[in-house]
């Protein structure tokens, strides 16, 4: 059978959609005048998208159900983690975006940034979810091995993540202003980083128990980086050194940056 005009389909109907989303999105920000909304929606956009693509799947309802219900556990928990936290800090804005709107300020506008800055968020929830897609293109009966240790590898990466926003959330409400070392941050300064990257792995694995599901590769590969490079791991050092100078210090020395192992001793 012949996808390609569904899959053409559910493709551009997906960009029209977060296209969409993310201007609706851009318009309220800027009437609260806090463009840290973006991260909250564009986690939800996973949601949205993975469930637009079920309406027009032509697989079995188990397969649409195993392949959905992950990302919509993360989805949901992670937009949720989010809004709460922006809610919080609100109107103060996430130290990335006060610099994007220097910048912008200083080029074409910072409406004419944002605005092209929450459409690349859109176009890039569309990249990211072949994991996604290419399950619910599957028309086969039942649920193959590889999609099953999929989703064991999503369960201990979406455990993990929610574990370690729950400790940090309580150490910052009992030691305010110190850096978070107890629990997973005591083995990894960016465990929700980490288990992030588990997770998906884990849609990976899901996706290729089915046919050409190795394509989607790139999805971790490319979370991976923005992790490791780009908007993660980088920038949350940068301001946390801002912030606690000398005690940020002493726990980058001792502490796993990524990937969790044991603490260095202290040396004499």
């Amino acid at each position: 059978m012949n996808q390609i005009p569904l899959v053409l389909l559910m493709v551009s109907g997906a960009f029209l959609l977060n296209s969409f989303l993310m201007f609706a999105c851009f318009r309220f920000a800027k009437r609260i005048d806090n463009f840290s909304i973006v991260d909250s929606a564009w986690a939800f956009s996973f949601l949205i998208t993975g469930w637009f693509f079920s309406v027009l799947s032509p697989s079995f309802p188990e397969r649409r159900l195993f392949a959905l219900i992950p990302v919509s556990l993360w989805s949901l928990r992670l937009g949720l983690h989010l809004f709460f936290r922006i809610r919080s800090h609100h109107p103060k804005e996430d130290g990335r975006y006060r610099v994007l709107r220097e910048r912008y300020r200083a080029a074409k506008g910072v409406d004419h940034g944002f605005f092209w800055f929450f459409q690349y968020q859109a176009w890039s929830v569309v990249l990211l979810s072949g994991p996604f897609l290419l399950p619910l293109l599957n028309p086969a009966p039942g649920i193959g091995a590889l999609e099953w240790i999929g989703a064991g590898i999503f369960t201990i990466g979406f455990l993990g993540e929610t574990l370690a926003d729950l400790q940090m959330k309580d150490f910052r409400k009992r030691n305010p202003g110190k850096t978070c070392d107890a629990g997973l941050w005591r083995y990894s300064r960016h465990p929700n980083y980490f288990f992030e990257s588990v997770i998906w792995i884990g849609f990976f694995v899901i996706a290729a128990g089915s046919p050409l599901g190795w394509i989607s590769i790139y999805a971790p590969l490319l979370i991976l980086h923005l992790v490791l490079n780009v908007t993660g791991i980088p920038f949350a050092e940068a301001q946390s050194l801002q912030s606690r100078g000398d005690e940020y210090r002493s726990y980058q020395k001792r502490t796993s940056p990524f990937l969790p192992w044991f603490p260095k001793k202290a040396s004499s």
